[in-house]
């Protein structure tokens, strides 16, 4: 039990590495919809990543519905902290 739960301790600081850097990707595109006066969200753009999560296939125990529900709060993170970021550091005129 002991060396599953090593391995598990491993993935884990996996998915927190690639959560950050998935965020700070995020945020620079919120950098540069905001200098371009675009939107930061885009429904558009959300729904195409869930689609891809789906298409991905689902290789685990998880169920899509599942997947979907942790992608979904993962997008609505990442809106949160690109609006934070705008309240912060508004945009310059």
């Amino acid at each position: 039990m002991d060396r599953w739960r090593r391995r598990i301790d491993e993935i884990d600081k996996q998915i927190v590495r690639l959560l950050g850097e998935r965020t700070r990707l995020a945020l620079q595109i919120g950098r540069e919809k905001r200098a371009r006066g675009q939107p930061l969200r885009s429904p558009e753009r959300e729904l195409e990543v869930l689609a891809r999560v789906v298409q991905a296939g689902n290789y685990g125990p998880l169920s899509t519905h599942a997947l979907l529900r942790i992608y979904h709060t993962i997008l609505e993170e990442t809106g949160r902290l690109q609006q934070e970021e705008l309240t912060l550091r508004p945009p310059s005129p």
